[in-house]
């Protein structure tokens, strides 16, 4: 295909990288707001609890570079405020300056649910009471994993969490659960949403580890190249990049379904230098065409490096 390869949206391609290929980048992932398909009458709550949540332990992994997406309604109507020119332009978002991450995690939460053993009554998913009885909890997550460049489903899974608790139960009220609070996650319930969530933590980590890291050019100046990985991602000087030039997206015409890119490779570059946000570095040899905004880059570390 001339040097050309055509760019699949499947998990078995994305993943053929070594597990040094990427090895120490963080890779961008954002977390979407979960799905609530249980009976719990605080919908909002638990589906903005568990995102919350999933959030924060993603972010104290120390794995990934978390990029906040249940907000992103507020930004966007800040990005349309400045665009209406109603709003200063140096107080106002600007339109297209969002980071895009690399992977979009979906929730559906399926199981939520805390029962009186040995009684088979459900205390009902709606909350607690108080109960001498022995409390078993249950929650059940489904986690997606999907390319955003493409919207491919890359995988999906089944995460969940057991607890239990004999004598007094603490009582919760219909909408009021709090996922921040002490008392929520001494109770089994907290307890099972907590095992949950580890679960969910320690399968995206283990699914996302091969993946190569991806980014883009930011700006080309002569062989000053400009990237979008910086301290933050665990960018550092002498990492090496590999930068593509994508093509336009290809698309079923009967179903609209995108099937991928065409991308051809331009050559290597190597950091030279680490910002916070970004990172500069020069052609490792001869990059045909040269770099240029936009272009793709895919990143490995030197052998040995950690």
């Amino acid at each position: 295909m001339n040097g050309r390869r055509l760019l699949v949206a499947s998990l078995g391609v994305a993943l053929v990288a070594s597990s040094a290929f990427g090895a120490g980048l963080k890779k961008t992932v954002a977390v979407s707001r979960f799905e609530n398909k249980t009976s719990w009458k605080g919908q909002v709550l638990l589906d903005d609890g568990m995102a919350d949540q999933l959030t924060d332990a993603l972010i104290k992994s120390g794995e990934f570079m978390v990029l906040e997406r249940q907000t992103l309604g507020d930004v966007m109507a800040e990005q349309d405020l400045a665009a209406s020119g109603r709003a200063a332009k140096s107080q106002t978002a600007q339109t297209g300056k969002l980071i895009s991450a690399q992977i979009l995690i979906k929730g559906a939460i399926t199981e939520f649910e805390n029962k009186a053993a040995g009684s088979g009554t459900g205390i009902g998913i709606g909350g607690f009471k108080l109960s001498n009885n022995r409390q078993e909890a249950h929650v059940g997550l489904i986690i997606r994993l999907i390319d955003t460049t493409t919207g491919q489903v890359l995988d999906s899974q089944r995460c969940e969490g057991k607890a239990t608790s004999g004598g007094m139960g603490v009582g919760v009220a219909v909408g009021m659960v709090d996922f921040g609070t002490a008392g929520f996650s001494k109770t089994p319930l907290g307890k099972a949403t907590q095992i949950t969530i580890d679960n969910a933590v320690a399968y995206i980590a283990g699914k996302l580890k091969n993946l190569a890291f991806q980014g883009r050019v930011i700006k080309a100046s002569g062989d000053d190249i400009y990237i979008s990985a910086g301290e933050r991602n665990g960018c550092a000087v002498g990492d090496m990049f590999t930068v593509f030039s994508v093509g336009e997206a290809l698309v079923d015409p009967d179903s609209g379904e995108k099937l991928g890119q065409e991308e051809k490779k331009k050559g290597q570059i190597k950091v030279y230098e680490v910002q916070e946000k970004f990172s500069k570095a020069k052609p490792e040899g001869t990059l045909n065409p040269a770099a240029a905004q936009n272009d793709v880059i895919r990143g490995e570390k030197p052998a040995g490096a950690k």
